[in-house]
């Protein structure tokens, strides 16, 4: 083990090293494991978020307008005793719903 402190890497901010440098080694090495647990995290929402997108992109259907999801499915909404289809996907604690046409009454 060297006897010179470590050079900081490059691609850090000066405030963040300046911060660091007044931390005890106990500190410190809770600063590496959160560290090294939030980046595994975020690494796994970017990959989890790519993957989500390329199945997107794979299994969107051919009449799905652009801005709905295609998690969507199909529902019929029944308004003034008529049907229509709606695209609808759940966005948080919400239900989105777009309008897709009305129901063949041949159906």
């Amino acid at each position: 083990m060297s006897y010179e402190p470590p050079t900081p890497p490059s691609e850090l901010p000066n405030d963040i090293v300046d911060t660091l440098d007044e931390y005890s080694p106990e500190r410190l090495q809770h600063v590496a494991n959160y560290a090294e647990k939030l980046a595994e995290y975020r690494e796994r929402e970017a990959r989890l978020a790519e993957q989500d997108s390329e199945d997107e992109v794979k299994e969107r259907p051919d009449d799905l307008p652009d801005d709905v999801p295609s998690k969507a499915t199909i529902t019929i909404k029944e308004i003034n005793d008529n049907r229509y289809y709606y695209w609808q996907w759940r966005e948080g604690d919400q239900i989105k719903s777009k309008y897709k046409g009305p129901v063949n009454s041949d159906e």
